[in-house]
């Protein structure tokens, strides 16, 4: 049996890791590669094997950097199954088509600049803003909507190369009907002589950890992929498993995530300290809390803690907007399936029939104009919105008309990756703070304009869904797993290189791949 490690090998996006036996090839995930569009459109609109061979795929979780590609892969041949749970199931019927339509708007917008620049070249009688007026009339419908047609037909006519979406949402809706939710603990045939068994990753909810089995030349092997591991004591969802069925412990192959392989986060004790400290401070100057968030996941631990919070009279309770479809459906999602949440959970919300993500303060925005006049408000608010990074999404427009101002609060509540806008947002931001806010505040670009970062930023680690260093050391030494040697991967390479370096400090054989690199076992 082999091993081909083809994504988030030495980096935290596109995860993609490829088992070979004689009989079958399993994928696991498919995720997209995240980051600056130059570096990543190649890599993502490129498979490095040939889809059509693939068997069968298991899928981790949900989130888009390890399923985004699986619209393309199937589009591009691969004719199986994708093997997850079932929330997970449920959840890429949201994810999967949002990620598509917001490719078909990102290629549509660099059609529109490419015709646009085009037509600004030609010669004519206009000069000046006349002409920009005609073009822009032309390009647009309402002064508002592009005009698709026009603007592809003007590519054709002006011989110019346009953008071709990654996938369309048809693709998506057709990549979903290869989808198999099934339940934890329960063997899935996935090949010849070869069975995945989903336990509880803690990550996101439906997120797995994936044991794969199979016999070769009548010997039993045995692959554990984490995906991504959660931690421990988070409200919401179940820990990740430490007790492992008796025939799954031996694992001649382990493939973990390394994230936060070098970092410690805050305690999962002081979430609700720290959001209460940053809420009566951004009310006490008056001002506005925005929170960029991921649609899945993060936006329904931050509504679980506010509710938490106002529940006990802790906060003034102002009005918290969800400004995020996705994260809206996603909600609903969460609020379907019960039989993943934890204890606490329970025993909090559900034996009080409260559900944990909807309370009276809560509004869930849905159309634009309901989210453009959000934009406008003033008064002390929660604004969650999308995406987490900052790359896309309504929220880029939340931070045009707040970051200026610095009664508000933009706080960063998750794992903002290298090249990314959320990233520069913060390295900023905290830099400013160190210096005591001294001098002009540091200028932020971003939507084509440059903005003063005078809002003050404020990162709460305790909110990662990812295990920190000691968290993926407990899962190790305190699961009944036996594990012979150990793949790190999903970690930026200084991280995964240092989680590397613990786990042979800890006794275990352990090294960080390269990608296309190939192990047998």
């Amino acid at each position: 049996m082999k091993i081909t490690f083809y994504g988030a090998v030495r980096e935290v996006t596109g995860s993609c890791h490829l088992i070979s036996t004689g009989n079958d090839k399993i994928l696991l995930d498919c995720g997209m590669f995240q980051g600056r569009r130059k570096d990543t459109n190649q890599k993502n609109r490129e498979f490095l094997f040939n889809p059509e061979i693939i068997t069968n795929m298991v899928l981790s979780h949900a989130h888009i950097d390890h399923s985004g590609r699986i619209p393309l892969l199937v589009k591009s041949g691969f004719n199986g199954r994708i093997i997850c749970t079932r929330a997970t199931t449920d959840a890429c019927a949201y994810l999967l088509p949002d990620s598509a339509h917001i490719q078909e708007s990102d290629a549509q917008y660099l059609n529109y600049k490419l015709v646009r620049s085009t037509l600004y070249k030609i010669k004519n009688n206009d000069t000046g803003n006349t002409k920009k007026d005609k073009i822009k009339k032309l390009l647009k419908k309402n002064n508002h909507r592009l005009n698709s047609e026009v603007i592809n037909d003007l590519i054709k006519k002006h011989n110019l190369e346009g953008i071709i979406p990654l996938y369309t949402i048809a693709d998506a809706e057709q990549a979903l009907t290869n989808f198999e939710g099934h339940p934890y603990r329960v063997p899935i045939i996935i090949g010849n002589q070869m069975t995945c068994t989903l336990y509880e990753a803690g990550h996101i909810l439906g997120s797995a950890i994936s044991i794969i089995k199979t016999k070769i030349n009548g010997k039993n092997k045995t692959i554990c992929y984490t995906g991504d591991l959660g931690r421990f004591d988070k409200p919401i969802l179940k820990d990740p498993t430490l007790n492992f069925a008796d025939d799954d412990r031996k694992v001649d192959l382990l493939i973990m995530e390394s994230t936060y392989g070098d970092r410690l986060h805050e305690p999962v004790k002081d979430l609700k300290p720290r959001l209460k400290k940053v809420l009566q401070e951004t009310y006490k100057r008056n001002g506005t809390v925005i929170i960029p968030s991921f649609a899945y996941g993060r936006t329904q631990e931050i509504l679980y803690v506010l509710h938490e919070l106002f529940i006990e009279g802790s906060v003034k309770k102002v009005p918290v907007y969800v400004d995020s479809p996705l994260a809206t459906n996603i909600t609903r999602v969460f609020g379907e399936h019960p039989e993943v949440y934890d204890k606490e959970t329970h025993e909090t919300f559900l034996k009080n029939g409260l559900n944990p993500f909807y309370f009276k303060e809560v509004n869930f925005t849905s159309s634009v104009e309901e989210s453009m006049a959000l934009m406008r408000k003033t008064e002390p608010h929660v604004v969650i919105s999308a995406s987490g990074m900052c790359e896309a999404g309504r929220i880029l427009h939340h931070l045009r008309y707040k970051v200026h101002n610095p009664n508000n609060t933009v706080l960063i509540v998750g794992f903002m990756a290298q090249h990314t806008l959320g990233r520069r947002l913060l390295e900023l931001g905290q830099a400013y703070e160190s210096s005591g806010r001294k001098g002009e505040a540091p200028l932020l670009k971003f939507l084509n304009k440059t903005y003063p970062l005078r809002a003050r930023v404020v990162k709460i680690d305790g909110f990662s869904a990812h295990a920190d260093k000691n968290e993926m050391l407990r899962f190790l030494n305190k699961s009944n797993l036996q594990v012979k040697q150990i793949a790190v991967v999903h970690g930026e390479d200084i991280q995964a290189k240092a989680f590397a370096g613990h786990l042979h400090n800890n006794g275990y054989q352990a090294w960080v791949p390269r990608k296309e690199e190939t192990v047998q076992i």
